[in-house]
């Protein structure tokens, strides 16, 4: 293995052609009040791989690769399983919940038609 630095992150945006950018959390204990410390930096990286929102991903040392780049992300350690088109859990939670409203609907108009065929 080489002498370049890897940080393990998570990706926050993917928004850019080829390029994501990726929080790495650190904690640390202060030197002089020994509590613990927890801090974040954003460092944009080149992705070849196709990373999304939410992947913890490895990401290298490079060369300059343009002005901002200097990591390329060198592999997806966990990928995030999102639904499509749901931007928060509250969402999902709306769209169970009519979901269920929806089928007691059709069950009750399904249990109205029997009941008028019966009679």
């Amino acid at each position: 293995m080489n002498k370049r630095r890897r940080l393990t992150g998570i990706v926050k945006s993917n928004k850019m052609t080829k390029t994501v950018i990726v929080e790495v959390s650190r904690t640390f204990q202060h030197p002089l009040y020994h509590k613990v410390v927890r801090s974040a930096k954003a460092y944009k990286a080149h992705d070849e791989l196709g990373c999304n929102v939410g992947d913890e991903v490895v990401i290298v040392e490079s060369a300059p690769i343009s002005a901002t780049v200097r990591w390329v992300v060198e592999k997806i350690v966990k990928v995030e399983i999102r639904q499509e088109g749901v931007e928060s859990a509250s969402e999902t939670i709306e769209e169970v919940e009519e979901m269920i409203e929806t089928e007691t609907v059709a069950e009750e108009a399904e249990g109205e038609l029997e009941e008028g065929e019966s009679a």
